[in-house]
């Protein structure tokens, strides 16, 4: 990921802020006409300030001057008029961008949430779960104060400082050349200030993904960290990593800091300048002193105008690497599948048969010379057969039984159901008919029956509550405070490793799939409760076709054939006495002792 990381900022610093930021184009298309409506409210609201100006002048060379007394409560009434129309544009413009401005942040978070869900799992490989959670919130948020703020108020700042400025020069063409003397190296300044601060911008956002990362880390492996003591450990990468994000926070703030000073310190050397020049004129009779006090007082509108600049370009630069960060998940091509609908299309029933012809694959993030984890794999599994793959650590079997149902596809050779290559299948098609029970479960933050229920699309609350019982679950989750509508928390943690297995058990059975993949599912249950879910298994697989990754004697049983994998292919076929009887290796592997070879397939994402 660091690799990674360091190639995706030198794409973000090679591509310029507003490049980036033009990339929001399709997300705000529908709220343009607001957006643009606000825009225009909000000018029209800053050039009646500057109309403000022009109204003192004529009060003090006017109605002042000559003592007109009702001319004096005009100007003042005109000058309250402007004031609470200016307020009140103002208002109307954040009431105008409020809804559309969350309904865009609120789109953009789904689609990155349905993008995530379609990506490979290969992606999901190579990216930590931090990064992506910083994506969907932090970054988002910071793209929405900018359509809130900046995307405003850049415009209304330049259309602001054109208008002023043509006011001063029509006012006296000589004062107003001289405020205009910081334009130049203030222009060379944001140049300067852009360059730098889009990088540090991208470095804090990216570190901001990985402190995520390892506080998501933490809390789902507080048991170890508590188990081992490693407190001080996590402690000290924590605060490493922390310093990390202060120092670059800090270099944000040293380079908005120079920015800004210059903003300030500039242009208060212009009005210095100006006032000095103005106050001898006025003195020597060229310049009256409301022309004198009308063009201070229109400086002193456009002062805060130069001086928020720095501020709207420093959150520009993070909301343009928020946006980069953004398309950088939004970009990743999706896989291609079968552009016909599902919808309607028939349901086949009955067990399927399951052929591997010459299968082949190495890990997309693997290196191109790195050996294969499948060299040609040739099985075939019969309707209704149960096989089970039996190999040495890193030998193939879990990379295999992921193949099935298109977690990963295969770099050669191809995988048939019923004669049908899974690929000219769509996923959600496929995935109707194969059902997965991984060896590591994973629950979700549900109850336990919508655990379950995630395993067939229409199964009911009755077809959930038989397959607990196929799972031998039923025992303990009628045991639980609230039965199967008990809430089982975060990962499923409140639950012991064997109750974990048996609901994602249940959860592959409920939908009465046409194939069932189970990578090794009884490993941690204990003998007794082992032997009561086999009883029951026994029964599922009479009625459909099964692929079982077995390091067990007794889980191997449960198979009509078991197929021995050695180095990425299948090296031995046969019925479990069988190759007890005339394969070694088997027989080391079945009596728990590794055989003594080294396995070169090992592959990333191989954990059994």
């Amino acid at each position: 990921m660091g690799d990674l990381a360091v190639q995706m900022r030198s794409d973000a610093g090679r591509r310029s802020a507003v490049r980036s930021l033009l990339r929001l184009r399709p997300h705000v298309r529908q709220v343009r006409m607001r957006l643009l409506l606000a825009c225009v409210l909000a000018i029209i609201a800053s050039c009646l300030g500057l109309i403000m100006p022009l109204v003192l002048k004529w009060l003090v060379d006017g109605p002042l001057t000559s003592g007109d007394l009702s001319g004096i409560w005009l100007g003042g009434l005109v000058l309250v008029l402007l004031g609470a129309a200016e307020a009140g544009i103002f208002g109307v413009r954040r009431w105008l961008t409020a809804r559309p401005l969350a309904e865009v942040e609120a789109s953009m978070r789904e689609a990155l949430y349905r993008r995530l869900q379609r990506l490979p799992i290969a992606f999901h490989d190579r990216w930590s779960s931090g990064q992506l959670l910083s994506r969907g919130m932090a970054d988002l948020s910071q793209v929405r104060g900018f359509l809130a703020l900046p995307l405003t108020f850049l415009a209304v700042n330049a259309v602001t400082l054109v208008a002023g400025y043509a006011i001063l020069l029509g006012q006296q063409w000589m004062l107003g050349l001289v405020l205009l003397v910081p334009a130049v190296p203030l222009a060379v300044l944001c140049s300067w200030f852009q360059a730098r601060h889009v990088l540090a911008s991208r470095r804090a956002q990216d570190l901001g993904g990985d402190l995520t990362t390892l506080i998501g880390e933490s809390i789902r492996g507080i048991r170890v960290i508590k188990g081992f003591g490693r407190h001080d450990s996590q402690t000290r990468d924590f605060r490493k990593l922390v310093r990390e994000i202060r120092g670059v926070e800090l270099h944000k703030a040293r380079l908005l800091a120079n920015l800004s000073g210059m903003f300030i310190l500039l242009p208060e050397l212009a009005i210095a300048t100006t006032l000095a020049v103005g106050v001898v004129q006025v003195a020597d009779g060229t310049l009256s002193a409301g022309t004198l006090l009308a063009f201070l007082a229109t400086v002193l509108v456009l002062r805060p105008v130069v001086e928020s600049t720095g501020s709207l370009l420093a959150m520009s630069n993070q909301a343009a690497t928020a946006v980069e960060r953004y398309r950088e998940i939004m970009d990743e091509p999706l896989p291609a599948e079968e552009r016909r609908p599902d919808a309607g299309l028939p349901r086949p029933r009955g067990p399927a048969a399951l052929v591997f012809e010459n299968v082949h694959f190495r890990y997309p993030s693997a290196s191109p010379d790195a050996p294969e984890v499948l060299r040609g794999v040739d099985l075939r599994v019969e309707p209704g057969e149960t096989v089970a793959l039996v190999g040495s650590t890193g030998s193939g079997k879990t990379t295999l039984v992921g193949l099935v149902p298109r977690l990963y596809e295969p770099t050669g050779g191809r995988i048939t159901l019923d004669g049908q290559d899974i690929t000219d299948l769509s996923r959600s098609q496929l995935r109707t008919m194969v059902a997965v029970a991984f060896e590591d479960p994973a629950l979700f933050s549900a109850s336990v029956m919508e655990n379950v229920l995630m395993g067939g699309e229409a199964a009911t609350e009755a077809e959930g509550a038989r397959a607990l019982q196929v799972a031998q679950a039923d025992g303990f989750v009628r045991l639980l405070p609230s039965g199967p509508h008990t809430q089982v928390g975060e990962q499923g943690l409140t639950l012991s490793g064997g109750e974990r297995q048996r609901l994602a058990l249940a959860r592959a059975v409920v939908g009465q799939p046409r194939l069932l993949v189970l990578d090794d599912p009884l490993s941690a249950l204990d003998i007794h409760t082992e032997a009561a879910v086999e009883r029951a298994l026994r029964q599922v697989l009479a009625t459909t076709t099964a692929l079982i990754v077995a390091h067990r004697p007794s889980t191997a049983l449960l198979a009509d054939r078991v197929a021995l994998l050695r180095d990425g292919r299948v090296a031995a076929m046969g019925t479990h006495q069988e190759l007890l009887k005339t394969n070694s290796e088997y027989a080391r592997l079945m009596s728990g002792i590794e055989p003594l070879m080294p396995c070169s397939g090992t592959g990333e994402g191989e954990t059994t």
